[in-house]
């Protein structure tokens, strides 16, 4: 699994012209699933997110998870984040998983996410074309790929 996490003051999902989610202070978690993730992905993913400290602290350092600093998350399907552009100029998805896969990984992804905050997670729609609109705190933005561990 490959994740890019944004530290956001707000982000919000539009569906169709209408707005399907939104969060306030929090992350915004693009995820794409690879066709070798599994249950141990999602759960090594799912704790790092939930530790990493990049909440700011009354001294203004980042020392505060997203469970410290009481922040919302916001979980979007992103299969482009396996791109390889190695080859061309048109990007290979190759590597990405197929839906069969993908679909039921993502959502137990975001279980497994909710089970670790103790807090309802706002996603968007696996598959749908979606309009995302954040401000980026910081910026902190963030890349994790869970077959490097980092």
């Amino acid at each position: 699994m490959r994740a890019l996490i944004q530290r956001v003051s707000n982000a919000e999902v539009i569906i169709s012209g209408k707005k399907h989610c939104k969060i306030g202070n929090g992350l915004l978690i693009l995820l794409s699933v690879e066709k070798t993730d599994s249950l141990e992905d999602i759960a090594w993913l799912s704790g790092k997110i939930c530790r990493l400290r990049i909440f700011p602290d009354d001294n203004q350092v980042m020392n505060y998870s997203v469970n410290q600093a009481n922040s919302e998350l916001l979980v979007v399907s992103q299969f482009t984040l396996h791109a390889s552009t190695k080859k061309g100029n048109r990007p290979s998805y190759i590597r990405a998983a197929s839906p069969e896969i993908a679909i039921p990984l993502y959502e137990k992804f975001i279980v497994q996410l909710s089970k670790d905050t103790s807090q309802e997670i706002a996603s968007g729609i696996f598959g749908e074309m979606m309009d995302i609109s954040l401000t980026n705190s910081g910026p902190v933005t963030i890349w994790i790929d869970t077959k490097n561990k980092e």
